[in-house]
């Protein structure tokens, strides 16, 4: 846990930690304590090795703050502070041994939380909260698949695709597939298996991402995050290797619990509005259906939060100059029809329980209350309404 506003008027730091354990039912360590705050602020004591971290401001922010590394009796510390704010200083300092020690199995267990302060702004602090993120946590372990579990000290590399995202450079519309590595050694130019597709795909791009920052990869090992450009074999949840064919485990998708049709606005944009509609499926940012056996063939999306549809209209518009508009559905879940072909025929399909397809051509229900899914699943046992495809 970062407090990242210490050089901006900020919330007492002792007040702050009881917030931190309040919202997220972890004990607070701090790991280091601020000296002063706002225009005050002078910089953080470390509590492991007692050193202190002076701040410099720079100017207008637009600089990383250089970091000077003293001891708590310096007496820059105590000419920057009013008497009583290096007092209260020495006296929290001590009242942090009254605290509970820092465990680094509580931790790993999400019991405890270890606490930094600094300034986001100009990166101070940052380092150090990355150092002992670097030195606490935890190696790679093996990764459940369909043939068992995957050593990560294996020498066969492998991995899988956990996310993907569109126009990260938006002059040139790339798409990166993000691949986290589960064993072996990753080699820039390597030629990998893609069972998905039955490919053998070359990684001649890879990178390795920090905010804004991206940096080309030669080597990377398991436990280690690359991001794959250009990658239009790859989906969210694929198994790519060097070894023999198998997937890893599926990612856990939740069943989509709002519903609304999209209705592109400019009719002119009609290719950038299914571009943009392809890629943020990809992406798996909705589910996109069509209402089966309708003229009407505007796309109906299918979310698990409400919050996702204001993301993709706002994306269409800002990455695809596509304005939309939603008209909401009252329909509260989904499922996959799978059954004898007579069997489906006799559902009686209306309003309420609206029959659609996704964009593979498969059959969705579309239920307006729990009851009704249930009412439907008893009379026609034969049927299975699947949450997820």
């Amino acid at each position: 846990t970062f407090g990242k506003k210490m050089d901006r008027p900020a919330e007492d730091p002792l007040a702050l930690l009881d917030e931190i354990e309040e919202v997220l039912g972890m004990q607070p360590v701090p790991m280091n304590w601020p000296i002063g705050e706002g225009n005050s602020f002078q910089g953080v004591f470390d509590r492991r090795s007692e050193r202190v971290y002076l701040y410099d401001r720079t100017v207008h922010n637009q600089t990383i703050s250089p970091e000077t590394i003293t001891t708590l009796d310096d007496p820059r510390i105590q000419a920057g502070l009013s008497n009583s704010q290096f007092e209260e200083l020495q006296t929290n300092i001590m009242l942090l041994d009254e605290l509970a020690a820092f465990d680094l199995d509580a931790v790993l267990r999400g019991e405890q939380t270890a606490v930094y302060y600094g300034s986001a702004l100009t990166n101070f602090g940052v380092q150090l909260f990355l150092d002992d993120f670097v030195e606490f946590a935890p190696g790679p372990d093996a990764y459940p698949s369909d043939i068992g579990d995957i050593d990560p000290y294996q020498p066969e590399f492998s991995g899988f695709v956990f996310k993907i995202q569109a126009n990260m450079n938006p002059r040139h519309r790339d798409s990166v597939a993000f691949l986290r590595i589960c064993s072996g050694r990753f080699e820039r130019n390597i030629t990998v298996k893609h069972p998905r597709s039955g490919k053998a795909i070359k990684l001649s791009r890879p990178y390795k991402f920090f905010a804004e920052s991206r940096e080309v990869v030669d080597e990377a090992y398991a436990g280690d995050i690359i991001g794959l450009p250009g990658s239009r074999y790859f989906g969210i949840g694929d198994t790519i290797s060097t070894g023999s064919n198998f997937n890893f485990a599926p990612i856990p998708r939740f069943p989509a619990e709002h519903f609304a049709r999209l209705v592109n606005l400019d009719v002119s944009k009609q290719k950038q509005f299914q571009k943009g509609l392809e890629q943020l499926t990809t992406e798996g940012a909705m589910q996109v259906l069509y209402e089966a056996d309708a003229q009407r063939r505007d796309p109906i999306l299918a979310v698990v939060g409400v919050l996702q549809f204001e993301v993709v209209e706002a994306r269409l518009l800002d990455e695809y100059g596509v304005m939309t508009r939603r008209e909401m559905l009252p329909h509260q879940l989904s499922r996959w029809v799978e059954g004898p072909e007579a069997q489906i025929e006799l559902l009686p399909w209306r309003y309420s329980m609206m029959k659609t397809v996704d964009e593979n051509g498969r059959l969705v229900a579309l239920f307006s209350s729990p009851h009704e899914l249930n009412f439907y699943a008893e009379k026609y046992p034969d049927i299975t309404f699947r949450g997820i495809a």
